[in-house]
């Protein structure tokens, strides 16, 4: 049996545990966003790349205040986010033999960021 935390070391801990979800939230996402540049541009021209920049981030863009402040529902929209670059990423693999280096980073880049806003969300619980 362990011995219960004394409420103060509890609280900093759960602080720094939350801090360290965060940051892996911030940091996934970063790289997700990336990678879906990455392949736009690389792949496509100025216009078409533009246009899909502006349509995979907008999403993004309406949560991204509520992420910053640490809200739950943002972290639990921002779950749901990842499912179309899922879906986007695993439909290109598959179809796209010539896109497959980008569109595996994205798929890679949504597991993992899936991953840490559940973590994130496990942390936060009240």
């Amino acid at each position: 049996m362990s011995a219960a935390l004394p409420p103060a070391r509890a609280t900093a801990t759960h602080a720094r545990h939350l801090r360290h979800a965060r940051q892996g939230v911030f940091a996934t996402l970063s790289v997700l966003a990336l990678a879906f540049a990455l392949w736009h541009l690389t792949r496509f021209s100025v216009r078409t790349a533009a246009l899909a920049l502006v349509v995979g981030y907008a999403p993004w863009l309406l949560v991204a205040r509520g992420l910053w402040r640490g809200e739950r529902r943002s972290y639990a929209l921002a779950c749901l986010l990842t499912v179309p670059c899922l879906g986007y990423g695993l439909m290109e693999v598959l179809a796209n033999p010539g896109a497959r280096g980008y569109a595996g980073a994205t798929v890679l880049a949504s597991c993992v960021a899936f991953v840490a806003l559940v973590a994130y969300l496990r942390v936060s619980r009240p």
